[in-house]
């Protein structure tokens, strides 16, 4: 067996790789990891499972590419110009095929604050209107946020925003690969993006899939419109290799068990809540303790508990 085999088979078998007390696996990198083969041509460098800071440079979430046989089409700009250039020079130890095309996920720092190393290079970049829209309104802010734990490591990035917008779907025919840039609906935040492959049966799923760290629910976060998204667009696609927006490689299996069952079950259990004439400082005691093993869960249940009673209440 191939080490790549090796590691794509571990990926898919184990949930728990991830810890939010693992330091840095690849400290001679800006990468909080090296990127490996998923697939035979599909890449991810796996960011830290615990929240953004100066020691993982923010590389908390996944940056993936396809090494088409005409061109690089890299998945996610990353949270820094410092993350983006040295994902790029990964990428030129692996292929001398140039990057044609950057996608962001979302419009979330990690996924977007990296896009001024590959506007530099005169990268196209793409995003969903919605996430372009978020990005032209609060990418400023988010760059200080960024700027305040990754001190000196915020050197050289800016706002830049997408060339490139899409509404439902957009179409990628490059080398030996097509690619289906889709927007499925309503999902973790606005203008989520999944990317997918259906010639090898693998998404990029972005934050519509969690599965080893807990899912964080914001206020613009509507439940009820992400477990509709996901029960009629994400699951028909019958995807066999998932690669989500944070955490290792894995199945349709873990994260249906991770994100969309645990959304089902917080709606059940805050439901219950307040059927039994509960209030929002009880809301946030509300029976999670399956999903306790999740990185994160100390940092996001209770307020997870509090957005969705706040959603609940006056259904």
């Amino acid at each position: 067996m191939s080490l790549r085999i090796l590691i794509a088979a571990l990926c898919l078998a184990s949930p728990v790789w991830a810890s939010e007390d693992i330091a840095d696996q690849y400290p001679g990198s800006a990468l909080y990891s090296k990127p490996v083969e998923v697939i035979p041509h599909v890449w991810s460098a796996i960011g830290a499972t615990a929240p953004p800071t100066y020691e993982n440079s923010g590389h908390n979430n996944n940056l993936s590419f396809v090494v088409t046989g005409d061109g690089v089409v890299v998945v996610n700009g990353g949270a820094a110009y410092v993350l983006a250039k040295a994902l790029h020079e990964e990428i030129k130890v692996i292929t001398d095929q140039p990057v044609k095309l950057v996608i962001d996920e979302n419009a979330q720092g990690h996924a977007m604050l990296g896009n001024s190393y590959w506007a530099e290079q005169g990268v196209p970049i793409l995003a969903h209107v919605d996430a372009a829209h978020e990005i032209a309104e609060n990418g400023h802010r988010i760059l200080e946020g960024m700027k305040r734990y990754n001190r000196d490591k915020a050197e050289g990035t800016f706002v830049a925003p997408p060339t490139l917008t899409f509404e439902d779907k957009y179409i990628v025919e490059m080398g030996d690969f097509r690619i289906e840039v889709l927007h499925l609906g309503p999902a973790h935040s606005p203008g989520d993006t999944q990317v997918w492959l259906p010639n090898q049966s693998l998404v990029i799923a972005g934050d519509m899939a969690f599965h080893e760290r807990m899912l964080p629910i914001f206020e613009d976060t509507i439940v009820y419109d992400w477990i509709e998204t996901w029960d009629t667009y994400f699951e028909p696609l019958g995807a066999t290799y998932v690669i989500p927006g944070h955490g290792h490689p894995t199945n349709m299996d873990q994260v249906r068990r991770y994100t969309r069952n645990y959304l089902v079950h917080l709606r059940a259990v805050v439901g219950a809540h307040l059927e039994d004439g509960g209030d929002l400082a009880g809301a946030y005691y509300v029976d999670q303790s399956a999903y306790r093993n999740l990185d994160t869960f100390e940092e996001l249940a209770t307020k997870n508990a509090g957005f969705v009673y706040e959603q609940m209440e006056f259904e």
